[in-house]
């Protein structure tokens, strides 16, 4: 298991996604994107479509999802709704059909605090889409990933996960009360556990697998169900943070670092972000940064692997 440690990379908080890769090129790289046409994931696709990677897009919409990526090279958009999973299902068929590897797996779609919902599985909607959504997306890709002999998957967490641990005795909200910020934050907590689980099964395949924290944001729609007050607030604790609030382009560097930089060769498994690897915070810290021992803990993870893999049906291979 690699460290949960910083390399001092050079890079910070401040660093953006086109700082990351300078005048490297992306020729010939294959990547896949959840949520590539908006926020920072929109920066994310122009970022490495500009340095010639060819990014297949997921979208909800192709519609906007065209709009926002209007003259952009190198883009192919195609439906995928992570909450739905036949269409995760349907996605995943087309991009195998290509017969082609995937070197990068970016699962950078999210949605945050949103009112109770659930899918069509009774699954609660933030678990739902965030993790489960993802878990299942990577699966079908699966062979795909192993194809590439070097493969890396991207999820992205969030400083939310500092929230709480993921509650495997009840998941999806059926006996304790509905509250939307639990709900983000252990859905956040499942991110960073499914990279350290997956990058446990996948590193003898050649797949590396991370989770990331972007930064606070707020050009982006993630906070679209916040009420005033609550966009107040969260202003307020971003506030507080040393780095402050970043804008899109950084918030898209740690991604683009963790999914290109050979500064990760041979490492996996780990939570990152300033476009690093974070520190192994203690539960109890009072600092913004870093990540949290119920978010790094390989037993929780593989407890949380399996009941994914019940939930969806969903197998590596």
């Amino acid at each position: 298991m690699t460290p949960q440690m910083p390399l001092g990379t050079g890079f910070g908080p401040r660093t953006t996604a086109r700082d990351v890769l300078r005048d490297r090129r992306l020729d010939g790289l294959r990547v896949v994107i959840t949520g590539g046409s908006a926020g920072v994931g929109l920066e994310t696709t122009r970022a490495l479509a500009s340095a010639g990677a060819h990014v297949r897009v997921g979208a909800r919409s192709q519609a906007k999802a065209r709009e926002a990526l209007a003259g952009v090279a190198n883009v192919e958009i195609d439906s995928l709704d992570l909450a739905d999973p036949a269409s995760i299902d349907a996605f995943a068929a087309r991009t195998l059909a290509s017969d082609r590897p995937v070197q990068v797996l970016l699962n950078n779609a999210g949605i945050m605090a949103v009112p109770l919902s659930r899918d069509a599985r009774g699954f609660e909607s933030q678990l739902a889409t965030n993790h489960l959504g993802h878990f299942q997306l990577t699966a079908r890709l699966w062979p795909a990933l192993v194809a590439a002999r070097g493969a890396r998957v991207v999820t992205l967490s969030s400083r939310g996960h500092v929230r709480g641990a993921i509650d495997l005795e009840d998941p999806m909200f059926v006996r304790r009360p509905y509250d939307k910020w639990v709900a983000y934050g252990q859905s956040k907590t499942a991110n960073a556990l499914f990279a350290l689980a997956l990058d446990e099964r996948g590193a003898r395949s050649g797949v590396r697998a991370f989770s990331v924290h972007p930064g606070a944001i707020l050009e982006t729609d993630l906070a679209r169900s916040l009420s005033p007050e609550e966009m107040g607030a969260a202003i307020e604790a971003a506030r507080k943070v040393p780095a402050g609030f970043k804008s899109v382009a950084e918030g898209a560097a740690t991604s683009v670092w963790c999914a290109t930089l050979p500064q990760l060769d041979g490492l996996g498994g780990v939570y990152c972000e300033d476009c690093d690897i974070a520190i192994a915070a203690p539960a109890d810290s009072p600092e913004p940064r870093g990540v949290r021992p119920w978010a790094r803990d390989p037993e929780v993870a593989e407890r949380l692997w399996r009941a994914s893999e019940e939930w969806t049906g969903a197998r590596l291979g």
